[in-house]
């Protein structure tokens, strides 16, 4: 008899040890990074095993080039921020950037990557955003929050025993509802590769983007400047609702030295965790 508890323990341990696995997905090749590289950067120093989906392949985001040629490029970007930020995958499905509808045939694409990764949490854009390939990405996964456990469904990866926690990234959009920062996550000690992630994507940082708000000229030459100059554009007050939270999550000492932060609202259509599974779930809260 004591034999048996004593493996019933030894078994509850092992799987209490087990990394967590996480799967961001964005619309475009760079937006799981501009949300969630700082998060994605701690979990992976943790030992967790996080991978980030970009549902479509970003051949439509430039103003000179465009097509198969920046499908590659873009791709190419996503491999050296993965590398930098320490991240098990930065995969990029071949769906044509601008034209992302919520089809059933994406649904599966998502589906699938879910299943397979076996994911603990899954984050995604909510579906209200100027974007359409945004808005889409956000309905997709929404689509998906449920199906990932219906075994009939996407039959041939099976079906995951327990649904995951589903979370939405940050946004400023106001309707039908704003943004509710239920995890708020302090990344200024993990700032600098957050930044170096975003440095990896050349094509979107300091040509597509500038060129869209007409800043281009404002772009500096010099790689040092030039991560300085993504530094000060994340450099922004911390919203007193997001600061509210903060300070549940880390203790009101701690917030007040924090810089920088990434949050997450919790889909109502997944996993409703408590406030200790989240802590289990987000390691790095304390």
């Amino acid at each position: 008899m004591r034999l048996l508890l004593l493996i019933s323990l030894i078994a509850a341990a092992s799987s209490a040890q087990e990394p967590l696995r996480i799967i961001a997905i964005g619309a475009h090749p760079d937006d799981c990074d501009i949300k969630f590289a700082g998060t994605a950067a701690q979990f992976a120093r943790m030992g967790h095993k996080v991978k980030f989906l970009s549902v479509t392949n970003g051949d439509a985001g430039h103003q000179t080039m465009g097509g198969g040629q920046l499908a590659m490029r873009r791709k190419a970007e996503t491999q050296e921020s993965a590398r930098r930020v320490g991240i098990a995958e930065y995969e990029v499905l071949d769906n044509h950037d601008g034209e992302l509808l919520p089809t059933v045939e994406i649904r599966k694409q998502i589906i699938r990557a879910i299943r397979l990764w076996n994911a603990d949490i899954v984050i995604a854009p909510r579906p209200n955003d100027y974007h359409p390939d945004h808005r889409y990405t956000g309905v997709l996964v929404q689509d998906a929050a449920y199906m990932v456990v219906v075994p009939n469904v996407v039959s041939d990866v099976p079906p995951l025993k327990k649904n995951p926690l589903f979370l939405y990234y940050s946004d400023r959009f106001q309707k039908p509802a704003p943004f509710r920062p239920d995890i708020v996550v302090s990344i200024d000690d993990v700032l600098e590769k957050k930044i170096a992630a975003l440095d990896a994507h050349v094509s979107q940082f300091y040509e597509w983007l500038p060129w869209v708000d007409g800043q281009l000229d404002k772009v500096p030459a010099d790689p040092k400047a030039r991560l300085a100059y993504l530094r000060s554009a994340r450099k922004q007050p911390i919203d007193p609702i997001v600061k509210a939270s903060l300070v549940k999550w880390y203790g009101a000492a701690k917030a007040e030295t924090v810089d920088f932060v990434e949050s997450f609202e919790i889909c109502e259509y997944g996993r409703q965790p408590k406030e200790q599974e989240i802590r289990a779930l987000f390691p790095m809260l304390k």
